[in-house]
């Protein structure tokens, strides 16, 4: 690590050709890092410097003129020059007070040659440094990181890494799996780790030169964190590369991982299938959920079902890995998962796995997540479906709330409008998808809304939004006039037609139960509702 810090000035102070020289102001600024050199011999100097070079100058340009000088000089500063090396005697005789005042104010070393002095020798020397430090670390970095992925073919935990980038720096080696515990390598007290997490926390809010971290990313979701600390010295750009080195290492150590048990799963599935089917008793379950680790904070549970559709040429590789994708979410979300594929659906058991009970939220959360996720917009074409069955407080009652979910799917794909996810918030749609089979749903509705729908469609009004309104606002008008931003006269004189139409009692209970179940039987069948099956009647 130490080998790998950027040039400082002080560093150059110890050249060959810096014997003689004396630093005259600014000291506490020689851990200035240099960049580069450059000779200045003119007045303005702005656009002539990118930052971080250390000026070496004969003044002959502003010989004689301090103001001159003191104009030159908060040039470097406002540039950020490392430092001005100056040769006295040939066109200089002193530095101006004000000048030295400043660079003490500011930290900036001022350094001078009391003789004349090689700039060419100089400038030399101190590239060659420089290029060869570079080379230096480009050629560790390379290294660094064909040993990294040799290893990553024979290494089984992501602690080999670690140790391995611990070998490499000499700094203390932070990792976080997301939701778990920091990891230290090497092993520190308590009280210390307490500390340096305290540290990498504001370190997120504010840069700090002795943290440096890199969050590891899987399927567009933050999966672990990476941190090193360094206690003695800052964070060099080197130690940052390798950083960023690793962090890819051991994301694909993770991903691969993830595969390897994924595949493992998929030669569970005769078992799954049984748990859907309700063939297993508790303690066959409990010994299940034992074997794979998995001890939830409930018995709450509930099945997901995933429909992906329009997936042109979807290979195995997608599959596992929207698979995956699932996995990765909810169990950020808090749940243990198992999954079951079985033709173009995904079957998910979601097991509660925290004692707070917004299991729903928690689930729509993640639906969402993954409906926004980086694999579904770069797959254009692609449209899922997802629905939630019945929540259960039985894991025997699995088999329950996988029927219930596949009820919820089909009646999602029959629904045009806002998408339901949840077998619970079907409430009469479930009840009109039982009547659909039995019933031409499409004249029920013609027979009570037919003068409504046909009023609209000739005058290309709108009674029967007027109409959906007014009941969801229980007929209150101030609200419904709200809801539909016009002014009560105009629903005054729209409630009038609605009364001709409809008759003076469609507000009466039992027929206002009526109307209100019939507009929810139009929201489901459209948009294949068609009003053409009878006739206008005059």
């Amino acid at each position: 690590m130490k080998e790998h810090l950027p040039l400082m000035v002080s560093d150059i102070l110890s050249r060959k050709h810096f014997e003689q020289a004396i630093v005259i102001a600014g000291e506490e600024g020689l851990n200035r890092i240099v960049k580069w050199v450059h000779v200045v011999e003119v007045t303005n100097i702005r656009n002539l410097l990118n930052g971080d070079e250390l000026i070496l100058s004969t003044g002959v340009a502003w010989k004689d003129d301090e103001e001159l000088f003191v104009s030159i000089f908060n040039q470097l500063l406002e540039t950020n020059a490392a430092g001005l090396c100056i040769e006295m005697g040939t066109y200089l005789s002193e530095i101006p007070a004000e000048a030295i005042m400043i660079a003490e104010q500011k930290n900036f070393p001022i350094i001078i040659f009391q003789k004349e002095v090689p700039f060419v020798e100089i400038t030399q020397d101190i590239h060659t440094m420089i290029i060869n430090k570079q080379y230096r670390k480009i050629s560790d970095l390379e290294n660094y990181s064909q040993s990294l992925n040799k290893r990553l073919l024979t290494t089984e935990t992501y602690e080999d890494i670690l140790h391995f980038i611990f070998a490499a720096l000499e700094v203390q080696i932070i990792f976080r799996l997301k939701g778990q515990e920091y990891e230290f390598i090497p092993e520190i007290n308590a009280k210390e780790q307490t500390q340096i997490i305290h540290m990498l926390e504001n370190a997120k809010k504010e840069s700090s030169d002795r943290v440096a971290f890199s969050p590891i990313h899987l399927f567009g979701q933050e999966y672990a964190e990476l941190f090193i600390y360094s206690k003695e010295i800052p964070i060099s750009e080197y130690d940052s590369l390798i950083v960023d080195r690793t962090t890819t290492a051991l994301a694909q150590h993770l991903l691969r991982e993830l595969f390897v048990e994924e595949k493992k799963r998929v030669e569970e599935f005769e078992w799954l299938h049984g748990w859907l089917e309700g063939d297993h008793p508790l303690d066959s379950i409990n010994e299940y959920l034992l074997e794979h680790g998995i001890k939830p904070k409930s018995t709450e549970a509930v099945v997901l079902l995933a429909k992906v559709l329009s997936i042109k040429e979807k290979s195995n590789q997608d599959v596992t890995y929207i698979k995956l994708l699932f996995r990765s979410v909810f169990e950020q979300n808090g749940f243990s998962l198992f999954s079951v594929e079985k033709r173009n659906e995904m079957i998910f058991i979601l097991l509660n796995n925290r004692p707070n009970k917004n299991i729903k939220d928690r689930i729509k959360k993640a639906i969402e997540s993954i409906q926004d996720s980086e694999f579904l917009r770069k797959k254009s074409t692609a449209k899922i479906f997802m629905a939630a069955g019945k929540f259960v407080d039985r894991l025997t009652d699995i088999h329950k709330s996988c029927q219930t979910a596949k009820e919820t799917l089909r009646i999602q794909q029959e629904m045009s409008k806002e998408k339901t996810y949840f077998y619970e918030d079907l409430h009469l749609y479930r009840l009109i998808s039982q009547m659909s089979k039995h019933m031409d749903l499409q004249e029920l509705v013609m027979e009570y809304l037919q003068p409504v729908i046909h009023h609209d469609k000739k005058y290309n009004g709108k009674l029967l939004e007027t109409l959906k309104t007014y009941l969801e606002c229980n007929g209150s008008k101030q609200e419904t006039a709200n809801k539909l931003f016009i002014v009560r006269q105009t629903l005054y004189h729209r409630l009038q037609k609605l009364e001709n139409l409809l008759g003076k009692d469609f507000m009466d209970h039992e027929k206002r139960v009526a109307f209100e179940f019939m507009l929810l039987v139009k929201d489901y069948l459209s948009p294949n509702f068609s009003d053409s099956k009878k006739e206008v009647m005059e």
